[in-house]
């Protein structure tokens, strides 16, 4: 039985049949849909299983949607969705690292040497800090590579020399170190913070004698560096 023709349905024979689009057609009704342009096998375009020739093939085109009060609620709604989850996964990964790094030996040898940085600067910044950097200068400081030594400030002015100075009698006052004081000369006594200073005697201007509780060491200190208790 012969089938029929896709647009005339009569039956085509098949000297005179076409086979294309799951169809069958006559040569004459092998045609565009819009100008009735005979088509052949090397120049129609189908569209719906229906023939059509380059001019008349219809284009594709976007569908433009309304922003009705609908659509636009749903849009704000799908915004709200969005930042939600964004938050939710922000505070899920909040601390956590943004990748894993593998503890090879190559890792362990970079950490242990920034480790011993660390330590060796933390020690640094300790030695330092133990000086406070609010203690004033003690007053009248000479060089000593360059100036005499305080003990030859006492010589007399005729070429006499007097001795150095000696530790004053004991029951002198008793004084406590307001800030630490490192000793630059043989004749001076170091100090820390808060150490007691015994039998202090005034002996020039701007220094003191006396003993640290702490180490019994005797010897002057700036007096700008200590307080009476």
């Amino acid at each position: 039985m012969n089938p029929p023709c896709g647009r005339c349905s009569k039956a085509v024979y098949p000297t005179e049949k076409i086979n294309c689009l799951d169809k069958y057609w006559h040569k004459g009704c092998f045609s565009c849909e819009v100008c009735k342009m005979a088509l052949s096998m090397t120049n129609y375009k189908g569209f719906e299983k229906k023939p059509y020739c380059s001019m008349h093939y219809p284009k594709t085109s976007f569908t433009i949607v309304t922003d009705t009060p609908e659509n636009l609620r749903l849009k704000q709604q799908t915004l709200l969705n969005s930042q939600a989850l964004y938050k939710e996964d922000f505070e899920k990964n909040k601390g956590k690292g943004f990748s894993v790094v593998v503890d090879t030996p190559e890792m362990q040898r970079v950490k242990k040497t920034q480790d011993q940085i660390s330590n060796i600067k933390y020690h640094e910044e300790f030695e330092k800090s133990k000086v406070r950097s609010d203690a004033p200068p003690p007053e009248n400081r000479q060089d000593y590579d360059e100036q005499p030594s305080k003990t030859e400030r006492y010589n007399q002015p005729d070429g006499k020399i007097c001795p150095p100075a000696v530790a004053p009698p004991s029951g002198g006052k008793r004084y406590q170190a307001m800030y630490s004081y490192a000793a630059t000369e043989a004749d001076e006594v170091s100090l820390q913070e808060g150490d007691l200073i015994l039998d202090v005697e005034p002996i020039d201007e701007g220094w003191v004698y006396g003993c640290n509780q702490r180490t019994g060491q005797r010897g002057m200190l700036p007096a700008n560096y200590v307080r009476p208790v």
